[in-house]
């Protein structure tokens, strides 16, 4: 991994979610997307059979469309086209109308690229499987777990290591539900 790819992606995220917090916290939302990089190295540790320089830029990057200004040609110039795509189907797509179809369309649109946008998929998902936000009710937490039933499920073929993460988180995740 280059140090030049990943402080250029950080820095282009930084800046786009600069006024961002982690829902339901108080935390800028550079922390969520570090920690899904993380989550991307510490699997490159574990085997490094895939790109890490492409999976690291699309973890860091994973929210710029969906969650900000950012538009795909300014992806597209600044990262290349490789990773604007991925980006692109990491980003769910707003003319849908539910969730569900929302996460369908986004994962069928994962599954016909690289695995390292799966991977991100699921790094994204590990990452968010922390304590459930105070205000959240029951039947939200059981909608977001059985997401991340789903999202293990479809991908179940793009990292043995993120799998089996978010399984363990999968199961963690399970006493919020009380």
């Amino acid at each position: 991994m280059t140090q030049e790819l990943y402080q250029k992606a950080i820095k282009f995220a930084g800046e786009k979610h600069k006024n961002q917090k982690v829902p339901g916290t108080n935390s800028n939302y550079l922390l969520h997307i570090s920690n899904v990089a993380m989550e991307i190295i510490l699997a490159y540790n574990v085997n490094n059979n895939f790109d890490l320089n492409y999976a690291v830029q699309l973890a860091l990057l994973h929210d710029t469309l969906e969650d900000t200004d950012t538009d795909f040609s300014e992806l597209l110039n600044m990262f290349g086209e490789k990773v604007a795509i991925g980006v692109q189907a990491l980003t769910k797509n707003k003319n849908l109308d539910s969730k569900k179809e929302k996460m369908t369309d986004s994962l069928n649109r994962i599954n016909k690229l690289e695995k390292e946008v799966g991977m991100v998929k699921l790094a994204d998902r590990i990452t968010n499987l922390q304590e459930p936000p105070k205000h959240w009710k029951k039947d939200k937490i059981q909608n977001y777990l059985s997401e991340a039933i789903v999202i293990n499920e479809t991908l179940n073929n793009k990292n043995e290591y993120l799998n089996k993460r978010l399984e363990n988180k999968i199961a963690e995740y399970k006493k919020y539900i009380k």
